[in-house]
């Protein structure tokens, strides 16, 4: 077994740094960058700042932690601003880092739903296309009142050329004395001839 304690090799120098969850971290952050950016913390900072200069202006002097010019005061504040840049550049990153995931689902809903709207529109346009060269239901009431009125029309034709047939059947064989009228001298659209009386001598 070799001796891990050797001179002539150069030991592994890793240095563990403590772990800490990012994602914990960065809403810890968006907090206190949330909370800083209120009017609560301004109150809260506007008031600790007057007591802290009263309590070291107003009272005796050995009661003074931090006399004029207030030395330690401007230390905690500049303490103070040096982390809350970086907190608040954090905060910002993740909400810039939300915005781009919210473009990106915007840009592929929108895409998503642009496709659909093509494949709609191509569909009705098909629809159309089709319906245009099916008949309705007005068109087939038209023909057929319309081949209804031609059919009545056309029975009338016939008939009239019955009744003109049946007059020259009538006319070419002069009816006799003891044979009856034909119906169709009778019901024939031209009026009777008088008849002839004659006169006593």
């Amino acid at each position: 077994m070799a001796d891990r304690r050797r001179l002539d090799q150069p030991r592994d120098a890793r240095i563990t740094l403590p772990r800490f969850d990012p994602e914990a971290f960065g809403q810890w952050s968006e907090g206190i960058a949330r909370f800083m950016g209120t009017a609560k913390f301004l109150v809260y900072m506007t008031v600790v700042i007057l007591a802290w200069i009263a309590w070291n202006t107003l009272t005796p002097q050995s009661w003074r932690f931090d006399p004029y010019t207030f030395t330690f005061l401007t230390l905690i504040l500049s303490l103070q601003a040096s982390y809350a840049a970086p907190l608040i550049l954090l905060a910002q990153n993740r909400q810039a880092d939300r915005d781009r995931l919210a473009s990106e689902e915007d840009r592929r809903r929108a895409a998503a739903q642009k496709a659909d709207t093509e494949y709609l529109a191509r569909e009705i346009a098909a629809l159309r296309i089709a319906v245009g060269e099916v008949a309705t239901r007005d068109f087939l009431r038209s023909e057929l009142a319309r081949m209804s009125e031609e059919l009545d029309e056309a029975a009338v034709r016939r008939a009239k050329l019955e009744r003109k047939k049946a007059r020259k059947a009538a006319a070419a064989t002069p009816p006799t004395l003891d044979e009856p009228l034909d119906d169709d001298s009778v019901d024939s659209d031209e009026p009777p001839a008088p008849r002839r009386r004659s006169r006593s001598h």
